[in-house]
């Protein structure tokens, strides 16, 4: 073995296990590093112990999702183990002639495309002709290998390897007579330029004159066109799509606005910002999970905050006195409109029950101030009853970088204790906070210094 590689056709045995859903439905696992997957791939920096030796114990030890997960972080082009990057093909390797193991597209186009970025172009292309072979007959799901393969290249910013999966998708635009087949080569086709910052091309792919040799383009090749000029800085093209969207009958969604928002932030233009937000308030786009973590990712004051913990305001006024210029103006447009509550925030008799999945921390952060905001109101001055238990979900940091460790969770407990809060982790699960209803209104009430108005209950 060489730098821990070896030929997928020595030793690698494939398993293809019937089953009554289409392979092309089973997603890799996420890049999430369980702690003992941690422990492994720190035991492969620190041991001199034989790297195939530990690699087969570990594959023998664990069970199917840690193996997953840990495979899954070592193909992910920002794994925190990037010196590992060459053991992807080995553990895949062992792991392939497991019990367990079930052939996936998904995870081989990440590491074709890993092991080309390497520079091992013949064991590529050989996990690449095998899994050609192995779809050969079933269309469907070949031209989801090859779509997998484009995003997994433009994700390391590969040109050739790209440009190998996108003529791949366009001989099955063009051949084949599957309406489907070629619809979802078509898309992508379409959002793997606009990966690649080539969103000219793909304009041209859509609205050009062969645009898409017959197929009508949909809400998704536009939004993707939207996405590629954003990203680049082409804010005029990009205005100009979500114009061309409009004039044939799309609809400007959330999605759309968020990526408009995104592309703005991404390039410091906090004012643009602030005024599509502003757009979207007043067309009545909803905001959504996504349009605060693409505003606040933008917001160094805000991030440095949630960063450090120590400089936290900790109400919506003391945080609008602390921001100025452009970052000011975006975060006030988040702050005015709770509008966000409808999606997160869940209020009946027995339980009000805040839930910050989703969040990144600068989101979660000013969700929680809107939140509170809209708890005074509601407790003391809308007669809406106080629910019988107060609960702020956090979740258990399955999502984090390493699973288990929430910094969301840290984030909140601190706001709480800061605040006096009675709000304090639920014994039976650490992911949640939980207080009495009654002791949340009191609380609040005693925070804003006024008197307790009726606590009618729902």
């Amino acid at each position: 073995m060489m730098n821990g590689l070896q030929s997928p056709h020595q030793g690698l045995s494939w398993r293809w296990k019937q089953r009554a859903v289409p392979v092309t439905t089973i997603k890799m696992e996420t890049t999430t590093l369980t702690k003992q997957g941690q422990r492994f791939l720190t035991k492969l920096t620190t041991s001199s112990a034989a790297t195939d030796n530990l690699i087969r114990r570990f594959v023998q030890g664990s069970p199917k999702s840690v193996v997953l997960t840990t495979l899954s972080h070592l193909l992910s082009p920002t794994t925190s183990y990037p010196q590992l990057s060459t053991l992807a093909l080995p553990l895949y390797g062992r792991a392939s002639q497991a019990p367990w193991f079930i052939w996936n597209s998904t995870t081989v186009a990440e590491l074709a495309a890993l092991l080309h970025k390497l520079g091992h172009r013949a064991q590529s292309e050989a996990l690449i002709s095998e899994a050609i072979c192995k779809l050969q007959s079933r269309k469907r799901e070949l031209v989801v290998f090859y779509g997998k393969l484009a995003e997994a290249y433009s994700k390391r910013k590969s040109e050739t390897g790209f440009d190998v999966a996108y003529g791949y998708l366009n001989n099955l635009l063009r051949t084949s007579e599957s309406v489907h087949v070629k619809r979802r080569a078509y898309e992508y086709m379409v959002s793997g330029l606009c990966s690649m910052d080539r969103p000219r091309e793909a304009e041209d792919l859509v609205i050009g004159p062969a645009a898409g040799l017959g197929l009508k383009p949909s809400g998704f090749e536009l939004k993707s066109i939207v996405y590629g000029y954003g990203r680049v800085g082409l804010f005029e093209d990009m205005r100009r799509v979500v114009d061309e969207m409009e004039k044939r009958g799309f609809v400007v969604d959330t999605v759309c606005c968020n990526m408009v928002v995104s592309a703005y932030g991404v390039h410091g233009e906090h004012v643009e910002m602030a005024t599509w937000l502003r757009k979207m308030r007043d067309s009545g786009v909803p905001f959504s999970v996504r349009t605060y973590n693409s505003v606040t990712n933008c917001c160094p004051r805000v991030l440095r905050m949630v960063g450090g913990l120590s400089e936290l305001a900790l109400s919506m006024e003391e945080l609008n006195e602390g921001l100025d210029g452009g970052e000011g103006m975006v975060v006030r447009e988040l702050l005015g409109c709770s509008g966000i509550l409808e999606e997160v925030m869940v209020w009946e008799a027995l339980e009000m029950k805040l839930d910050l999945h989703g969040f990144h921390l600068g989101g979660a952060y000013l969700v929680v101030l809107v939140w509170l905001e809209e708890m005074w109101k509601r407790l003391n001055g809308l007669n809406c009853g106080v629910p019988a238990e107060v609960t702020v979900v956090c979740g258990l940091g399955n999502h984090s970088s390493v699973r288990g460790e929430s910094k969301l969770r840290v984030l909140v407990q601190k706001m709480m204790v800061k605040m006096g809060s009675p709000l304090k982790v639920d014994r039976k699960n650490n992911g949640c906070f939980i207080a009495k209803g009654k002791a949340v209104q009191n609380w609040l009430c005693e925070m804003r210094k006024a008197p307790l108005s009726g606590s009618a209950s729902l």
